[in-house]
């Protein structure tokens, strides 16, 4: 045994030596677009890929590799990391990243099978171009925006890029999330962020001009944290995310919740609380669907015997 682990964890903790080696990628011109674990089983798959033979094999594709394949210093730091793992006579990395805005994110590496692995996938790029989207439209400049339920950091450090100024709290109750979000924050060069523990908005205090959420929607046996929504058909995290994420806008504050909806029988009992929950606070909401049939293997699962499609949405609330 070298300083390989046989066992990843869910994110390595040398959070100054994994940002010198996503530097040092950058460098190297590195880049890579993750793709759903669906295409990404059928992609590996392949009899010619067994084996990584560049970097974005390593490190986006998650590939077994041999020693030599990789740059000294690249190596050194992914040991000094603690991204190693031992495969048989090869390695492999225990950390991904992907390319977004510009910048790279650090994540969990594939499959993300740990309870507490850190989420980056379509869906990240896809909650991000509908926070960016709002962004555009904003008349008022951002004094103080939280990512609630940060994973990666992607979102809130997107809207740092474009805030300068901005308080952007970026928070998790998973500590392997708020390790990647710190890593990936400083990477980005972000001024003004900060990774902070909190049980959805439980332990920050005060109000907010923007509170973006992409919560996990799906019924997953497995209860990983980053897939389980929980409550009727997964809505339960989603719900939770909104009920409390109003009751901290400021005035003219917005929230932008981007996740999914279990449609049955042609309704939408997630949009049906939603509107009801608006209601009750009185405050100004639109709902889209984003995409009306996502996940669709999903529906073999006994808990969706009931579900005709699965969408994904984008919900704003906006406080007069």
């Amino acid at each position: 045994m070298t300083q390989a682990d046989t066992i990843p964890e869910p994110f390595p903790h040398n959070e100054e030596a994994l940002l010198a080696l996503g530097h040092a990628l950058r460098d190297a011109g590195y880049g890579f677009t993750t793709v759903t674990p669906v295409t990404h089983a059928i992609v590996n798959a392949r009899s010619c890929n067994a084996e990584a033979h560049t970097l974005r094999d390593v490190f986006g594709w998650s590939r077994p590799f041999r020693a030599e394949l990789l740059p000294g210093p690249i190596l050194a730091l992914m040991r000094e990391a603690g991204a190693l793992v031992e495969d048989g006579h090869r390695l492999r990395a225990s950390v991904r990243f992907s390319s977004l805005d510009g910048e790279l994110f650090a994540h969990s590496v594939y499959p993300p099978s740990a309870t507490d692995a850190v989420f980056f996938g379509p869906d990240t790029m896809r909650f991000v171009s509908a926070v960016l989207a709002h962004l555009e439209q904003r008349k008022t400049p951002l004094r103080r925006a939280v990512d609630l339920g940060c994973g990666s950091g992607a979102a809130g450090i997107c809207i740092a890029k474009r805030s300068p100024g901005a308080e952007v709290l970026l928070v998790d109750i998973n500590h392997a999330a708020l390790r990647a979000a710190r890593v990936n924050a400083r990477l980005a060069g972000t001024d003004g962020v900060e990774a902070r523990h909190s049980d959805m908005l439980r332990d920050v205090d005060g109000s907010f001009d923007l509170i973006v959420s992409n919560p996990p929607f799906m019924i997953d046996p497995a209860a990983r944290a980053y897939r389980h929504g929980g409550g009727s058909l997964g809505a339960g995290l989603p719900l939770a995310v909104v009920e409390q994420a109003i009751r901290r806008l400021a005035p003219g504050g917005t929230v932008v919740l981007f996740t999914g909806a279990a449609i049955v029988a042609g309704t939408d009992p997630f949009r049906d609380a939603v509107a009801e929950a608006c209601a009750r606070a009185g405050l100004a909401w639109t709902y889209r669907e984003f995409d009306p049939d996502a996940y669709g293997e999903e529906l073999a699962n006994a808990g969706y015997a009931e579900v005709e499609r699965l969408a994904l949405v984008v919900l704003t609330v906006t406080r007069p």
